[in-house]
C-alpha cells in the first residue's frame, strides 16, 4: 500500500518496518538495532560504486554511508514529513548546520527569524557570518513583509523556526514560501516544537525541514539526534553527501533504535502534551501573578488565527511572564516538584526552564532585551502527567513567590 494511503498514526508505528523485510530476516516485528560499522559484501564486483548501493533492497556498505536501524529511521521521518527524503543527524544542531551548508557559498545572503533559538542564532553569526563569509540578516518574520523587504538577489537560503523558541512566535510558511520561490531561494523550517504531528511545512511550500530529534520525535529524554527531510532531489543528494562525506555525521544505531521507538508513540503523546499545554495556558492566563502567556492556541496569542490556518494543534510548549523579579522566578522555579527544572522539551516528563539563565544566556543581554526575553519569562514544556497535578504543582509555585513576599511579622 502507497504509504499516503495510510493514516499519521499508522505511518508512525509501521513506516520502515517490515517483518522479514530489511534488515530483520528472523521476522523482528521491530526493526533489530544493528550495531556493525561494516558489512561482509558477497562478492567483489568491479563495477560497484558507493552511489549503486540500495539501502532500500538492503544493500549495506559501512554504517556511516548508511545502517540498516537508521534507515529505517529516515524511512519513517520521511514518511511522516511526507517528503521524499530524510537523513538523519547526531544532533538538531548538525542536522540545521548541515541543510544550510548544502545551500549556501561564500558570499551568499541568507534571511532568518530573529527569535531563533539561541544555538541556531550563535551558528549563523559566528560559523557562517564570521567564518564563512556568508551574510545573515535577522527579521520579525511574525511580519512577512519584513521577510521580502530582507530578500536580495543574493539571498541563498530562508530560514524560519515555528513555533519559535522561547516566545512561541509563527510566521506564515505558505507566504514566506512564495517570497523564497520568487526569489530562487531554498526555504527551511525548523518543526521542531510543532512535530510533524501538528504541523508539515513541506505542504505548506516550504523545501526543507529540520528537527532536534532529541525532542518530540523521540519524546523519552534518551537520545539526542536530529534530522533533514525534504522533497528536493537535488538538495537530497547534496546533504546525503554531506552527511556522509562531507560532514561525516550521522546518527549513531542505538540513537536511531530509541528514536525510532518513540515515534511509535507521537500521535498519543502531542494530543496529551497539547492537552496538558492548553489547560495550563488557562490557569496562567487567569493568574494575578502572570502578565503575559504566550501559547498559539489561546485567542489572545496575536498569532492565533494563523495556528489555525496552518497547525492541526498547538503543542505542547508554552511560556509566560511572571510579575516580579529574577529572585521571584528563581523562588517559583525551586519550589515545584513536579517539573523539573532542566533545558529541553518534548519529552514524557514536564520541564521547565528560565531562558534568559539557560538557554538563550549565550546571547547578550541586549539582544534578550530585543526579543522580548526577560529575566522572569519562563518555558514550560507539558508532560504527560495528570493535569491537576501539574496545575497544583505551579500554584505551588505561586505560594512561594507570595511567602517570599510576605511581610515579616515583628516581635512583641
Amino acid at each position: 500500500m502507497d504509504e499516503t494511503d495510510r493514516a499519521f498514526e499508522t505511518l508512525a508505528v509501521t513506516a520502515g518496518e517490515e517483518p522479514f523485510g530489511t534488515g530483520s530476516e528472523a521476522g523482528d516485528v521491530i526493526s533489530p538495532l544493528h550495531l556493525a560499522s561494516t558489512f561482509a559484501l558477497p562478492g567483489l564486483d568491479t563495477d560497484l560504486s558507493l552511489e549503486d548501493v540500495d539501502p532500500d533492497a538492503g544493500e549495506f556498505v559501512y554504517s556511516r554511508l548508511s545502517n540498516p536501524t537508521r534507515h529505517a529511521l529516515e524511512t519513517r521521518l520521511a514518511a511522516l514529513e511526507g517528503g521524499d527524503h530524510a537523513m538523519a543527524f547526531s544532533s538538531g544542531t548538525a542536522a540545521i548546520f548541515t541543510a544550510i551548508l548544502s545551500v549556501v557559498e561564500p558570499g551568499d545572503h541568507v534571511v532568518a527569524f530573529d527569535d531563533l533559538y539561541a544555538g541556531t542564532r550563535r551558528m549563523l553569526e559566528e560559523v557562517f557570518e564570521t567564518r564563512l563569509d556568508v551574510d545573515v540578516t535577522f527579521v520579525d518574520a511574525t511580519e512577512t513583509t519584513a521577510v521580502e523587504a530582507a530578500v536580495t538577489d543574493e539571498t541563498a537560503f530562508v530560514w524560519m523556526e515555528t513555533p519559535t523558541n522561547p516566545r512561541l512566535e509563527l510566521c506564515d510558511i505558505a507566504a514566506i514560501a512564495e517570497i523564497a520561490d520568487r526569489a530562487n531561494a531554498t526555504f527551511g523550517v525548523d518543526n521542531t516544537f510543532a512535530s510533524p504531528y501538528f504541523q508539515r511545512p513541506l505542504e505548506l511550500g516550504a523545501d526543507v525541514v529540520a528537527h532536534s530529534a532529541t525532542k518530540y520525535l523521540n519524546g523519552h529524554s534518551d537520545a539526542v539526534g536530529g534530522a533533514v527531510i525534504t522533497s528536493d532531489e537535488a538538495l537530497a543528494e547534496q546533504v546525503q553527501f554531506n552527511q556522509q562525506v562531507g560532514v561525516g555525521d550521522m546518527l549513531a544505531p542505538f540513537d536511531s533504535y530509541l528514536v525510532l521507538r518513540g515515534l511509535k508513540t507521537l500521535p498519543m503523546r502531542m494530543r496529551q502534551h497539547e492537552r496538558n499545554a492548553a489547560a495550563i495556558a488557562d490557569y496562567l492566563e487567569g493568574h494575578e501573578a502572570v502578565t503575559d502567556v504566550y501559547y498559539p492556541g489561546l485567542e489572545s496569542h496575536p498569532q492565533h488565527d494563523l495556528a489555525c490556518e496552518q497547525m492541526d494543534g498547538f503543542g505542547g510548549i508554552l511560556s509566560f511572564e511572571l510579575a516580579g523579579d529574577v529572585d521571584d522566578a528563581a523562588s517559583f522555579l525551586e519550589a515545584l516538584k513536579e517539573f523539573t527544572l532542566a533545558v529541553s522539551v518534548g519529552g514524557v516528563e514536564s520541564l521547565i526552564e528560565l531562558p534568559a539563565g539557560m538557554t538563550h544566556e549565550p546571547l547578550s543581554q541586549a539582544e534578550r532585551e530585543e526579543l522580548g526575553i526577560t529575566d522572569t519569562l519562563i518555558r514550560v514544556s507539558a508532560g504527560v502527567e495528570a493535569t491537576d497535578d501539574l496545575l497544583a504543582d505551579l500554584e505551588r509555585g505561586f505560594d512561594a513567590i507570595a511567602q517570599r513576599s510576605a511581610p515579616i511579622a515583628e516581635d512583641d
